[in-house]
This record gives structure tokens, sequence and C-alpha cells, in this order.
């Protein structure tokens, strides 16, 4: 099975600023990409240029075999977006902005009122169907703009920052409908909340100053934390000396002290080449009688490996 979106050293230079710079890659049905970079990364103006918002000043970017400078009909009917801040009509309702929206897409009649009510109902709009969108909340306000993106059943979905904005219950509604339509789609997600990458992404980019620095799976990413497989121990503090000189015999590169809680001493262990050592650590625990309260491996701390990736200089 082909690729369903394919971008080419794709281009932007707004005068003598280049916004992105050659930017590579391609995603299949099935994928959710993390596109993930930190403000001014190039983000926001790849997914205009992808969605034909914006002209490229270089390279190509192709959705479904069509290229969306030269075929852009072709290309955006396949195409749902959700840009960032989610630009709508003010004066109009969520219900007469989405019939609006299903008559441009080439519904009308009774299909167009189906598609309204499906949708209305994945992104839980009844409530405010009729009342101005200008009196909204931030988060209704995204509901609607996720609303129209979806409408259509789009074979290609480009999310930028869809939960932005939704209390907690809101964004568990959101990324259980992203999983539900995941299957048979490709969705390309920008997002700044590094959970949602985990929870969600099967794949993720990410990009700084306008280029490429990485292009894995969100576990791959992980495993590049300075943490990743490092194991916190939390001990009763009667025993916190002792389990600490045992600490120290392990083969790691680090016990670090972390701040005490309930009663308890915790220490972070980490070793140089990243290797498990919970075992080793679960069988001195057991030989030697430590009174735990508690051992917990962590998998890698996805804000570190992503400030070191946006940080580093070229």
């Amino acid at each position: 099975m082909g690729a369903m979106i394919e971008i080419k050293n794709l281009e932007k230079r707004f005068g003598d600023i280049t916004a992105v710079a050659g930017v590579s890659f391609s995603v299949e049905r099935g994928e959710v990409l993390g596109f993930l970079g930190p403000n001014g990364a190039g983000k926001s103006t790849t997914m205009k240029m992808l969605t034909g918002f914006l002209d490229p000043s270089g390279g190509s970017a192709l959705v479904g075999g069509h290229d969306i400078s030269s075929d852009p009909m072709a290309a955006k009917r396949l195409l749902g977006y959700l840009p960032e801040g989610a630009p709508l009509y003010p004066d109009m309702t969520p219900e007469s902005f989405l019939l609006f929206i299903a008559g441009i897409r080439g519904f009308s009649g009774e299909e167009a009122r189906r598609r309204v009510a499906d949708v209305v109902a994945k992104v839980s709009l009844q409530g405010v169907l009729r009342q101005p969108i200008e009196t909204l909340s931030k988060g209704f306000k995204r509901r609607v703009g996720l609303a129209q993106a979806i409408l259509h059943d789009p074979q290609v979905l480009v999310l930028d920052e869809p939960t932005d904005g939704l209390d907690p219950n809101q964004k568990h509604e959101v990324r259980a409908l992203i999983r539900s339509m995941a299957k048979d789609k490709v969705i390309i997600l920008s997002t700044h909340i590094l959970e949602e990458v985990e929870a969600l992404c099967t794949r993720v980019i990410i990009i700084a100053k306008g280029r490429m620095v990485i292009d894995c799976k969100p576990g791959e990413l992980a495993a590049k934390s300075k943490w990743h497989n490092a194991v916190r121990i939390d001990v009763e503090r009667g025993d916190a000396q002792r389990v600490r000189a045992g600490l120290g015999e392990i083969h790691a590169s680090a016990v670090e002290e972390l701040e005490s809680r309930n009663g308890c001493t915790s220490y972070l262990v980490s070793t140089k080449d990243r290797r498990p050592i919970l075992s080793e650590i679960s069988q001195r625990a057991q030989a030697e009688k430590w009174k735990l309260d508690g051992l917990h491996v962590e998998h890698g701390r996805l804000d570190e490996v992503f400030r070191e990736l946006t940080t580093a200089k070229n």
C-alpha cells in the first residue's frame, strides 16, 4: 500500500527568513503521526503547506497521489484540517456553520443533516448547537472546528493542537475519537502535550528551526532519555542509609536521592548504558531484606529528550 502523504524537500521562505527548510517524510494509512517542535519551529507552516493554505517556496506535498499545488481540489477532497486557532464565523451557530460546511463538501438535504448530527454527537456539541459561536468557550470552539474537519469522513486528518482549550474530560473524549478513527485514516497530530504523543501516536517527527531532527516511534524516543530503565525505589526512612549503601554497590552511573514523601526516602538509580536493572535491585532487596515501600521503572522522559533535540546547536 502506497503512502497517503508524501512530502519531499518542502520549503517555505518569508523574505530572508526560512521557516521550513527541506522537510521530507511520508505517512501511510493507519499511522498517527505526532508532529512536534517548539514554537516557531515550522510545524504549523508545514501543515498549512500540506493542506494548501500556503504555497511552498520549494519541494512538493502529495495527498493520495495528488499534488496540493498543481491539483489542489483533488487533494483537498481527501483532507480534513483543524488549523491552529480554529477560525470560525462568530455570528453563526454551530448548527448553521456545520450545515454550511456540509454544503461546501457537496452534501445536501437529509445527507447533510445526517452528517451534521453524526459529528455533533461525536464531539458532544448538542448543548450549544443554536448558540452563536462568538459566545462559546475556547473548548467548544475547538470542538466545532474538529467537527467540520471530520464531517466528510476524510481519508487524511491534519489536526493542529486538537485538544487546546479542552478540560481533562473533553481531552479524554477527543483522544478516544482520534483512536477510533485511526485504523482507516492517516492522522497528523501537532501537539505540545507530550502525554498525548504517548497516548495516541504510532510515530513521532520532531522539527526545530525548520528542519527535521528525528523520525521514530514514541518508544524509541523515550529510550533516548537518560532516565530510560532507571528505577525509583521508595524505602522506609529508618532503612534508608543501609539501602543507599547497597545501591552504591550496583554497577550504576548514579544514585540520586529524591524528595522524601509519605514517610519514605526515595532514590533514583540509573545506568550509563540505560540497561534494565529492576531485577538486580529486586534480588538485592530480597536478599538483604530491605524495607521497601515501592519500586517503579522509568520508561524515559519525553520532555527531557524533546529539550535536548530542539535546543542542540546545529
